[in-house]
């Protein structure tokens, strides 16, 4: 199996595309593993092209069986005699810990009209009543072993797959065999108890609430519009609400008998044991297990519609106005084959070259689009869809039409050029030769998702190096010609299908599209321009640095250093990952620097990077540098902007060279900030279609007592907003303020001194410049019974509230606020049980706790509760009596144990990620405080006792401190 997703192709562009509606079935296993298109799986007759087709795999075989594709050797697979199959790994990264996954092949697309929504409804039973677990206990196991509900315990319903996940902690005998045994409960021993379905049924309405969007419903109604008449759009995975709402259990329990059954079952482990054992237990624990009752039968799909031109405006208040073009093709079912792979990557490297043409559009002085995006994906098994779509200005859907049709036919008409193709190549082998140098150290959550990408597709699982071999086969020697033949092909079939999802109505609707679509085809297009030549101009900053002082934090496995030019480097070798690095450069004080007074102009950040640098725009830097692994990208945190990337040891240079050029040399070219702020324009209506939206935009602002450095911008400020505003916030610090340069990977620190003294340790000396007297303070709103309300114009039947209490800063005493963190986890507990279990009113409770570390004082905890407007008040009456018994009353020991362990074990897991300890090293050198936290916040969670939890719940958590705020529709 190799896979290179269409999506990854279109990000390692620089693009993104909220407002395409095709569902992509490819499914990410990752960062871990360099991939290819994915095949797809038996579902339709085969076609006719005379090559081996999917339907050689039968039940109870793994692929490879009939396959010339050769499986991953690190992986053992195995079938059981009744059907089930399993696929198990050795795998310590991190150290201790395993991934457990039952996949079944059932989906929403099994569903009789009179079961739609209940492969989903099945999958939240999974969790609620077997025949040896009571209702209500399995989380509660699962968090005595350390899974946190949502985080480690988890299930997906798909159209044609479901999959139940669990993380372990640990791989001791009892968390393994009490993980292996409750997936054998949810196999084949759920009760479906009909008064545990009707208590379940509002935590599904909720979830089909919250999922309603106008997102959502322009993907239904463009997938609907290109599967014309075909199963897959009749079958949404969230179904029908009236069903949802009645069906009884026995009609759940029917679907349950029919697919969930051994031969329609893979079990995956993946992690930190011995084989041999865990072969073992899946043997004895699933040998046993027996399909009950009449086997399902696989429905037919049905054919692809024969269309040519045809379009449909999708007039949807608060969508996003995007133009979507689509061919349709009959599915393709060809068995994964060596010939097959070579054949999809060859593919893949045609659009990654039509990609890369719509991105430079994208960054012309005159954009037709703001993004643009050309991909093709299986949809479901019942087609191929070819689609080239653009997220555009409303009212100028005519531009980005134009555009779209016209690099569509000059790519067939002339193809690619070999200049073009060769860029990709190297540009897509870097991410193999990265993949496969950090084979040793994938991730075992991402191995495990790796291994269940291929089951729905009936693919081989392969290894990066693997992947990488094939690869250099398919590109070796490959012509442009080849390339443009082969994407040439997947234009044909139903089409175009156009789609318009726009907030208002088009005048000439549908036809005024297709006039446009066909004025467009008339005007001849021009091969392509080759590129100019250009050298990366930042290789040299001048002198290397000399280094001032270098101090060792042994406990830490961490070193500082400090150049004479002021700029400090910390430095943490790993071995967590092969072949990866991560760095941050700090510069400045970030939100402290920033006038809190003034609407911050930092919605529009990414319009520095975008904006390239002074002496090369970033289309030039891309292609100049292409075949290296680096990134940038610019945030800003409570004390301090940071430009960070992550890269290679071969390419760790490169990397350091471009964060430097951009903490000295910023662009500022305006088309990137135009970009960004033709986006914005219309972000305000698509935010106020939903009580998500509304909470998004408004809550930072009044959490801080509207000081702009978190409130949101206004429409009028979105307008008004110029490149100036932005240079003016950013420039200064970047251009003189103190600088700190993380660095976390598989590097050593001799190589990490070298790099940076070449680069940051070069520039001019900078002093520590204080921020701005009085920046550390930050206001939080008083407290009040009267929530504050807003409104949004969904649905009727959507809200949302937030309920915080103010506590305190992290350092006004690191102890307490370990206790805060562990009440927040226990009032967690408490409300996924009354609101969610037990009242049925909420799909997903949160409780969470805050904590500064740059402002003073400032800190919360709080509640999030989505639910129909009519149940708020009595969520909140709710929220307040758990509140209440939390003061007055001492938790259990179980709750405490609950509430800690899934807590501890998650930074127990995170501390063996890069990532933990580059956010955890981040202004260390300057406040040793974060160091104390660092070391400590195992211990100070472990001795969080009863007593603590209390105390401080009596000293938070009092009615008369609480805030609130509430999201109604408007109506």
């Amino acid at each position: 199996m190799i896979r290179v997703s269409r999506l990854a192709l279109v990000l390692s562009a620089g693009l993104s595309l909220s407002a395409c509606a095709t569902l992509s079935h490819h499914k990410s296993g990752g960062n871990d593993q360099a991939a290819a298109p994915s095949t797809k799986a038996l579902v339709t007759p085969a076609g006719t092209s005379g090559a081996p087709t999917i339907d050689l795999v039968k039940p109870g075989q793994w692929p490879q069986a009939v396959s010339d594709v050769a499986p991953d050797p690190r992986v053992r697979f195995g079938v059981l005699p009744n059907g089930l199959r399993y696929a198990i790994q050795k795998n310590a990264t991190p150290p201790g810990q395993a991934a457990l996954r039952l996949w079944f092949d059932a989906g929403s697309l099994d569903e009789t009209d009179e079961q739609q929504g209940l492969a989903h409804f099945l999958e939240h039973m999974a969790f609620n009543g077997s025949k040896n677990v009571p209702e209500g206990d399995m989380i509660k196991i699962l968090e005595r072993h350390g899974l946190s509900f949502g985080a480690d315990t988890n299930a997906q319903t798909g159209f044609s797959e479901t999959t139940y996940q669990l993380d372990l902690p640990k791989t001791d005998d009892d968390t393994v065999d009490t993980s292996l045994m409750l997936l054998r409960e949810a196999a084949g021993e759920l009760t479906i108890a009909p008064d545990a379905v009707d208590r379940e049924r509002g935590v599904v309405l909720s979830e089909e609430r919250t999922r309603d969007s106008p997102g959502y419903r322009v993907f239904v109604n463009t997938f609907g519009f290109q599967l014309q008449g075909q199963r897959p759009p009749q079958r949404l995975p969230i179904g029908k609400t009236e069903i949802l709402r009645t069906a009884p259990a026995q009609r759940i329990r029917d679907f349950y008998q029919a697919w969930y059954r051994p031969e329609n079952a893979v079990v995956v482990a993946v992690g930190d044991f011995d084989v041999d054992a865990m072969e073992a237990k899946i043997k004895a624990r699933f040998g046993d297990w027996k399909g009950q009752g009449r086997p399902g039968a696989k429905p037919d799909l049905g054919p692809v519609a024969k269309r040519g031109l045809t379009a449909k405006v999708l007039v949807e208040p608060g969508a996003q106005t995007s133009v979507q073009m689509a061919w349709v093709l009959p599915p393709d079912l060809e068995l994964e084959t060596r010939a097959k792979d070579k054949e999809e990557l060859v593919k893949a490297l045609g659009f990654a070259v039509l990609n890369r043409r719509l991105q430079v559009l994208t960054r012309s002085e005159a954009p037709p689009f703001i993004v643009g995006v050309a991909m093709q994906n299986d949809q479901e098994h019942a087609a191929d869809i070819t689609t080239l779509a653009a997220t555009v200005q409303p009212g100028h859907w005519n531009e980005a039409l134009t555009a779209l049709e016209q690099e569509q036919r000059r790519i067939v008409q002339y193809g690619v050029r070999q200049d073009e193709l060769d860029r990709e190549i190297a540009g897509m082998r870097a991410g193999f030769v990265a993949a496969a140098a950090g084979e040793a150290t994938q991730r075992t959550t991402a191995l495990a998702g790796a291994i269940v990408g291929t089951l729905d597709d009936r693919e081989v699982v392969t290894s990066p190096s693997q992947n990488l071999a094939v690869f250099d086969e398919a590109t070796k020697g490959l012509t442009a010609d080849k390339v443009s033949a082969l994407l040439k092909a997947q234009f044909a079939g139903s089409g175009p299908l156009i789609v318009i999802p726009t907030p208002t109505a088009i005048d000439g609707a549908e036809k005024a599209v297709t006039d446009a679509y066909a004025a467009s085809a008339k005007v001849a297009v021009a091969a392509p321009a080759a590129p100019g030549v250009t050298a990366w101009p930042y290789a040299t900053f001048g002198p290397k640095g000399a280094v001032a002082s270098q101090t060792e934090v042994a406990d830490l496995d961490t070193v500082f250093v400090r150049f004479a030019n002021g700029v400090r480097l910390t430095v943490k070798p790993t071995k967590f990952r092969d072949d990866q690095i991560l760095v941050k450069a700090r510069v400045g004080h970030g939100l402290l620097d920033l006038p809190p007074a003034s609407q911050s102009p930092l919605w529009a950040g990414s319009a520095y990077i975008e904006g390239g640098l002074k002496q090369i725009s970033t289309q030039d830097m891309e292609r100049v540098l292409n075949g290296k692994v680096w990134n940038a990208g610019l945030g800003v945190e409570d004390d301090a902007f940071s430009l960070s990337g992550r890269t290679r040891p071969e390419d760790l240079d490169t990397e350091l060279q471009v964060l430097a050029a951009y903490a000295v040399e910023g662009g500022w070219r305006p088309e990137a900030f135009n970009r960004i702020k033709t986006y914005y324009g219309a972000i305000h209506d698509q935010l106020e279609s939903t009580p998500g939206g509304v909470m998004s935009r408004d809550l930072g602002g009044l959490l801080h007592g509207g000081d702009g450095r978190w409130t949101f911008p206004s429409r009028q400020q979105i307008a008004g907003a110029s490149l100036e505003q932005l240079k003016s916030a950013v420039s200064g610090p970047l251009a003189a303020d103190s600088i700190e340069v993380v660095i976390v990977g598989d590097i050593t620190v001799d190589k990490a001194v070298a790099a940076v003294a070449q680069t940051f340790g070069a520039l001019p000396a900078r002093a520590d410049v204080p921020a701005p007297a009085g920046a550390e303070k930050a206001p939080f709103p008083a407290p009040s019974r009267t929530p504050i309300v807003r409104t949004h114009k969904g649905r009727a039947d959507q809200g949302q509230l937030f309920m915080a209490w103010k506590t305190d800063d992290l350092f006004s005493d690191l102890q307490r606020a370990r206790n805060t963190q562990v009440l927040a986890q226990v009032m967690q507990l408490r409300l996924t049980d009354e609101l969610r279990e037990k009242q049925g009113a909420t799909y997903s409770p949160s409780a969470s706790a805050s904590a500064s570390v740059a402002f003073t004082g400032w800190g919360y905890l709080a509640v999030s509760v989505e639910t129909p407007p009519d149940k708020i008040d009595g969520v909140i009456a709710s929220i307040r009596q758990i509140a209440a018994d939390l003061r007055d009353k001492p938790v259990t020991a179980d709750e405490l144990e609950r509430a800690k362990k899934p807590r501890i074990d998650q930074i127990e897991k995170a501390r063996e990620t890069n990532e933990y300890w580059l956010g955890a090293l981040s202004g260390a050198q300057t406040d040793p405080r974060l160091l104390t936290a660092t070391r400590s916040v195992l211990a100070g969670l472990q001795r969080v006792t009863v007593a603590d939890v209390q105390n401080a719940a009596k000293a938070f958590l009092g009615d008369d401190k609480s805030w609130t705020m509430i999201v109604k529709p408007e109506k």
